[in-house]
Parts: structure tokens; C-alpha cells; sequence
């Protein structure tokens, strides 16, 4: 005999189906906003007060917050809109590896002496797109699934954006401590300038490689070093050289204009000597058109590759 239980009892609930985790962190949309607009009010606090004060235990925190603004708002804008799927850790362990591996490589290639020359600036971007290569690689060599366009695209650039990261700050530091002393303001004044070209930079070289990396993986893992990634991986390069040696062509066209002499010293260094007024202003003109080319150049690469259709992730 069943004994009902007794009138206003609660009745006990009755478990429903349940829904299997989210494959990814839920994080917010607009993250990356958030990130840039509240890092961007910090930074100009902290380094108006160490413009202000003069004090020296504030730099770091200037270097730290301008250094890795950028790249951070980046790789967040990446991840809410094309890397979802590919997950957090794969794009924490490829900022991570292309900031510390990729510059560590960087530099210990880069210690052989080179010598001030017209190769100079394409040795050295052979050299670096090599090392973010090789962090990338490395991150990736465990997670044999991820391949596709696209996913090149993002992680590539993790990579280059922490690699971009790393590098700031180191040129922040050499900026702000010299001979004479703390200089806030000229850590201020390369902060501000890399900040803005960031974006135009090693991340964007670093996704182009990346993406003809990751288009041609296998699906068991291994990776196709096949003519279209060197092909990638040698375009990259250019840019790279191009963008570093704007301000030389620069000089070498305003002294052709001029009919003055130009020599490799003065190539590679960046400036004739005794300029004049509006070889100054030739020269600050064709540096910023030089730029600007580039950055262009390395924008409608990626929007090409982006259309293409192809899957982030395969499993094999």
C-alpha cells in the first residue's frame, strides 16, 4: 500500500538531460575591447606619472602594459572571431612559444656578426621568420588535428604577435635606460610607434607563413615543408626586409633626387649626412609611403587567404 506524502510537500524534481560542457571557455563578446580601451587608459596613467615623477621603478610597468597591449587585444579579437574552435591553449601556447622560443632563437642566430650592408635587412628577417617558424612547430607538434587555412591564420599569429610582444619590450628598455640615464620619454615615443605598427608587423607575416604551414599538414601530424610554404615563408621575408629597410630606400631615393652620392654605410644606417630641410621632409615622406605599401601589401595577402575554404581543425 502506497502512502502519499503529506499535503504541501515539495515535490522532489526530477533530473533533466544533461548538457555536455562547452568545448571552449565562454568568454564574452567584445573581450578584446574591453582589453585594449581599459589597458590603453592604464598605460597613459602609468607612464604620465613616470614622464611626471621621473621615477624609475615605474618603467617596467609602462614597458609591460604598452608591450603586450596590442598583441593581447589582437590575439582576443582572433579568438572570438576565427579561433573558437581551435581552443585556448593552442593559442596561449603559441604566444607563449613565438615569445620566448621565436626571440630566443632570434637572437642567438642573429649574434653571428653581419655586417652594415643592403643584405643586412633581408638576413635578418630570414632570420626571425625562421625562429617564429620553428615556435610554431614546436607548439603545435603534440596536436596533430589542427590543420587548415584558417588555423594557420590564427595561431601563426599568436605566434608573431608574441614574438612582436617580447621584442617591444626589449626595445622599450634600450630606449628608456641609456648612458645619461632613465629616458621616459623616448620609451614613450617607441612604445606609441611599435604599438601602432604592430598589427602590421610579425603577427601578420607570422599568419601568412603559418597558414601555408597548416594548409598543407598531413593528417597525421606531420608537417609539409612543400614549395608553396617556402614560397610563403620567402614572401614573408621580403616584407619583412622591405618594412625594415623603408627608411633606407628612403634616404637612397631622396639622394638620387638630390644628385648627392650614396654609399652602403649610409644605406644601413638610415640618414645621409648633413641633410637638408626638405631632404628631411622627402625623407620622412618616402618612409611613411614605404610603410604604408607594405602594411597594404601584407593586408590583401591575408584577406586572400582568408576567403579560402578550408577547415581549422581535422581530426585524423
Amino acid at each position: 500500500m502506497s502512502h502519499s506524502p503529506p499535503p504541501g510537500t515539495p515535490k522532489a524534481r526530477i533530473p533533466g538531460p544533461q548538457q555536455p560542457p562547452p568545448p571552449y571557455p565562454r568568454i564574452g563578446a567584445g573581450l578584446w575591447r574591453r582589453v585594449l580601451g581599459g589597458g590603453l587608459v592604464l598605460w597613459a596613467l602609468t607612464a604620465g606619472v613616470a614622464y611626471t615623477t621621473r621615477n624609475t621603478t615605474l618603467l617596467p610597468t609602462p614597458i609591460l602594459l604598452g608591450s603586450l597591449l596590442v598583441p593581447v587585444a589582437f590575439v582576443l579579437w582572433a579568438y572570438e572571431r576565427h579561433g573558437r574552435d581551435l581552443g585556448v591553449s593552442a593559442i596561449l601556447g603559441c604566444f607563449l612559444a613565438g615569445g620566448t622560443l621565436g626571440l630566443l632563437g632570434a637572437a642567438l642566430m642573429e649574434s653571428y656578426p653581419l655586417r652594415p650592408s643592403l643584405g643586412l635587412f633581408l638576413g635578418a628577417g630570414l632570420i626571425e621568420e625562421a625562429a617564429k617558424m620553428g615556435a610554431l612547430v614546436f607548439a603545435l607538434r603534440r596536436q596533430r588535428g589542427i590543420r587548415g587555412t584558417r588555423a594557420g591564420l590564427v595561431l601563426g599569429a599568436a605566434v608573431g604577435f608574441g614574438f612582436a610582444a617580447l621584442e617591444t619590450a626589449g626595445y622599450a628598455f634600450g630606449a628608456a635606460v641609456s648612458l645619461g640615464g632613465a629616458d621616459p620619454r623616448a620609451l614613450l615615443e617607441t612604445e606609441v610607434l611599435r604599438g601602432v605598427l604592430a598589427p602590421f608587423g610579425h603577427g601578420l607575416w607570422t599568419a601568412i607563413a603559418g597558414s601555408a604551414l597548416l594548409s598543407l599538414r598531413r593528417p597525421d601530424g606531420r608537417f609539409r615543408y612543400a614549395p608553396p610554404v617556402v614560397a610563403a615563408c620567402m614572401g614573408v621575408c621580403l616584407l619583412h626586409a622591405l618594412r625594415d629597410s623603408t627608411h633606407g630606400i628612403a634616404v637612397w631615393l631622396v639622394t638620387r633626387l638630390s644628385g648627392a652620392g650614396l654609399s652602403a654605410w649610409m644605406f644601413a644606417h638610415g640618414y645621409p649626412s648633413r641633410p637638408s630641410a626638405a631632404q628631411e621632409h622627402l625623407s620622412t615622406l618616402f618612409s611613411a609611403g614605404g610603410l604604408t605599401l607594405v602594411a597594404l601589401a601584407g593586408v590583401g595577402w591575408v584577406r586572400s587567404l582568408a576567403h579560402r575554404d578550408t577547415p581549422w581543425r581535422n581530426t585524423p
